[in-house]
């Protein structure tokens, strides 16, 4: 049971999808199951965006993909950091050439959505970039206000929505989101390999008004463009990589699962678990490190009691079956992180963890209790 960060364990249909025979990435068959992933990944991000891929790559490389495309040396970028993936926005930025100013908080807090605007008042920024689920701490930024603002000040809006998306509400278009990126592997419940992306108008025209070609050719939008086509253009396609055409059918087929469950119902089943683990936790003496107000459903962060050896837990559970992953950063050796993503944010899991994650503790603390006895 794979109950860390991500990646989480695929519905054995998507498995199935995967095993299906190959075709060529340019084969008609393929070109149509290009286009309804796209259609499904555009509901799923709540987009009527065209431009809306699984680009052949990691999430970080969809992210990283989003930011050499609309960033252009000497650009002014805000980056708000709640946790290390907030910090990983930032160094992606300036990668790209940007003059990034960074908005901090504790890890574990948020930002308000007033820090934003002041740095938005300061002077012209081209783009501002949150992480919407920090799976470094557990906490869930919300992005309405930000994105309101951003607007208002003819800035383009970046979310990194690696961990939310298909475990509770994305809204690009409500949000006045321009460019979003996430993952296959998490509550999208594919396997890991595949970056969703998603750019508005303003985003491509962004991109299309670049002074020079970004410094990327694999992430080159423009190219990619002609492989994945335009909306309303020709149905020609131009050859740009070899897409993973296996990856895609588990993608298109995971999409689907979500869609025939419901995004809502999919969202309220995440939110059910984490509440079931919650309580399971709290019976177990244990707590989370995140304030209420603003806890993720699908990742949870746990606190590690006083005098638990934290590998030596991990290793035990992974010696049952069951992965889950340590903390980093300023929390590393303080926490665990408990992905209950996709397929895993289930009743049955949340039980079965609570009940190995008791006994291990149980055992350890027997095993301390006769090491001091004698």
């Amino acid at each position: 049971m794979l109950l860390g960060p991500g990646p989480s364990n695929p519905d054995p249909v998507v498995a199935g999808a995967m095993a299906r025979p190959l075709v060529s990435h340019l084969d008609p068959f393929f070109l149509r199951t290009m286009d309804e992933t796209m259609r499904d990944l555009r509901a799923v991000f709540r987009t009527v965006n065209h431009h809306t891929i699984p680009i052949s790559a990691t999430g970080t490389g969809g992210l990283e993909a989003i930011m050499f495309n609309l960033v252009e040396p000497g650009d002014t970028v805000v980056v708000g950091v709640i946790g290390y993936f907030g910090q990983r926005l930032a160094e992606l930025a300036e990668r790209a050439g940007a003059q990034v100013r960074r908005i901090e908080v504790p890890w574990g807090e948020i930002i308000p959505a007033e820090r934003i605007a002041a740095e938005l008042r300061r002077g012209p920024v081209k783009l501002v970039a949150v992480v919407h689920a920090e799976t470094s701490t557990g906490a869930h930024q919300p992005l309405t206000a930000i994105g309101r603002l951003v607007r208002e000040h003819d800035a383009l809006f970046l979310v990194d929505c690696v961990t939310s998306l298909g475990g509770m509400p994305v809204a690009v278009d409500e949000w006045f989101v321009d460019a979003a990126g996430s993952c296959s592997q998490k509550c999208l419940g594919a396997p890991p390999g595949l970056g969703p992306v998603t750019f508005g108008p303003r985003a491509m025209a962004a991109v299309r008004q670049r002074r020079s070609a970004p410094a990327t050719w694999y992430f080159d939008l423009e190219l990619l463009f002609r492989y994945w086509g335009e909306g309303g253009g020709p149905k020609d396609r131009a050859f740009h990589h070899t897409a993973p055409v296996a990856a895609i059918y588990g993608f298109r087929e995971a999409l689907r699962l979500g869609l025939e469950e419901g995004l809502e119902p999919r969202f309220a089943r995440h939110r059910a678990a984490h509440e079931r683990l919650a309580a399971g936790l709290a019976a177990l003496g244990l707590s989370l490190f995140t304030p209420p107000a603003h806890r993720l459903p699908m990742l949870n962060v746990v606190r590690i009691p006083d005098g638990v050896d934290d590998g030596a837990v991990r290793r035990d559970l992974l010696a049952r079956g069951i992965e889950i992953g340590g903390g980093f950063g300023p929390l590393k050796g303080k926490v665990w992180r408990v992905g209950l993503m996709g397929a895993n944010a289930t009743t049955a899991v949340v039980d079965r963890f609570v009940g190995e994650l008791g006994e291990v503790l149980k055992k350890r603390r027997e095993t301390a209790s006769v090491k001091r006895e004698a």
